[in-house]
């Protein structure tokens, strides 16, 4: 080429996707993954029912599935939507603030790429990969950031919250994830207003992303942010992949609150607006079955066994982890993901699993070769050694070094044995080091 004509990395990695390149490696040599990875229903065994199958075929034989809808979203979707929040009684918006996207993926880069280089949105950390890549991306610096903490239960930590959205001028906007991933944490009513009221303080807007806003069990309970969001400025993003779920339908919406309030922030959602028009609309199909899916009488009846389902595994992870050494274990409450932080200096680059196959064990070897955070050492050793494939949780830009995996077996006494063989392997990992340490004695 006459230059140089790519812009360049960030240097950060999707690590949930990438370890399956490791996977597909360490498959090419004999080892069979179990994947914990990507929070893929449907992939981990999640049987679609029969009636919302015939709701899609119902749907299919209306020609305007098949084609393009409106920019914002098909209208009576929409209207649905609009409707179901309004008749909470704590909002009310139109059909006009309403947008649809090709998945939240497309909604979380239009909204951090329409917001100027030098203001700066604060996210919890650990955060969801997608959102803290885009916001890099979009600023070339690394995020700011507020922090969840894994010995309060990851209660998020407010105090410094509030002190850094009031010292850092360029911060505009406030990330909460309710129900959180990668933690599994639910925002409790009274966390969730405090954030709204530091956004209002301090001239703010915030972005609530509620993918898991109806998977939420044991016994926790947390709002919408439609019911406390009162005069301020404010995004919640939503979308099917993980309610119904359809994640190979990408379609995902925002709903924008008190646009019309605030001239600045109004700006800022028709430049996302502007930019969805570029690509004429999103997905038809399935923006036309929500309506029809929600709205169906055997609906509420599958979430609350979907529900039901992850509870009960999140009781199954907790009971066999809690009392694992070296670990720190919180229960999830929402969303169907469990996040394990290892203790301070649990973790060291001496330690090993024994891995079987001399090939497998070659490749490990040199992949770990240079330096690399030492959660993602012990999940690529984790990986060879079982097969089981987690994400290091230093991916979701956190110094806390441990690993999330998912709560979406259907076979249970599957998920128990996937759980038993990480605790084991756990010990067996971090007591190597000792192993290592006596060996080298024992050569001198």
């Amino acid at each position: 080429m006459r230059f140089e004509i790519s812009r360049g990395g960030s240097g950060l990695t999707y690590e949930i996707r990438n370890i399956v390149l490791i996977a597909d490696k360490l498959k090419e040599l004999g080892v069979d993954t179990i994947w914990e990875n990507i929070g893929d229903p449907v992939k981990k065994g999640e049987k679609i029912p029969f009636w919302m199958k015939e709701v899609l075929i119902e749907i299919i034989q209306d020609d305007s599935s098949f084609a393009y809808s409106p920019t914002k979203g098909v209208d009576y979707t929409r209207q649905f939507l609009a409707d179901c929040l309004n008749k909470r009684g704590h909002v009310q918006i139109t059909p006009e603030d309403i947008i649809f996207f090709n998945g939240l993926g497309d909604a979380i880069a239009r909204a951090y790429s329409s917001i100027q280089v030098d203001a700066r949105m604060i996210m919890p950390e650990p955060t969801y990969s997608t959102h803290f890549m885009a916001e890099v991306l979009h600023a070339s610096f690394p995020p700011n950031t507020y922090r969840l903490n894994p010995y309060n239960g990851w209660h998020p930590d407010m105090r410094e919250l509030e002190q850094k959205v009031r010292s850092h001028k360029a911060i505009v906007g406030i990330l909460v994830i309710n129900p959180d991933n990668p933690t599994g944490f639910v925002y409790p009513e009274e966390t969730l207003r405090h954030v709204v009221k530091i956004a209002k303080e301090n001239d703010l807007f915030v972005v609530f992303d509620e993918t898991y806003i109806n998977i939420v069990f044991n016994g926790k309970k947390t709002l919408p942010l439609s019911d406390i969001i009162g005069d301020v400025p404010a995004i919640s993003m939503k979308g099917i992949s993980k309610e119904l779920p359809w994640p190979g339908s990408r379609c995902g919406w925002m709903e924008i609150y008190n646009a019309g309030k605030d001239p600045i922030f109004d700006r800022f959602i028709h430049t996302i607006l502007h930019q969805k028009m570029s690509e004429v609309c999103s997905t038809t199909l399935p923006q036309m079955a929500i309506p029809r899916i929600m709205k169906h009488p055997e609906y509420q009846n599958y979430v609350d066994k979907r529900r039901k389902h992850y509870e009960k595994l999140s009781h199954i992870a907790y009971d066999i982890l809690k009392d694992v050494p070296c670990l720190m274990v919180n229960k999830t409450d929402g969303a169907f993901y469990m996040t394990i932080v290892f203790n301070e200096s649990a973790l060291n680059n001496s330690q090993k699993l024994h891995i079987k196959n001399k090939g497998v064990k070659e490749f490990i070897e040199n992949l770990v070769k240079e330096p690399i955070e030492h959660d993602k050492r012990f999940v690529y050793y984790l990986l060879a050694a079982t097969g089981i494939c987690v994400v290091p949780l230093t991916s979701f830009f956190t110094p806390l070094l441990g690993f999330r995996m998912t709560l979406l077996d259907k076979d249970e006494a599957e998920f128990e044995y996937v759980v038993k063989t990480i605790a084991e392997k756990i010990t067996e990992y971090i007591n190597s080091s000792n192993k290592n340490i006596q060996i080298a004695i024992n050569l001198s």
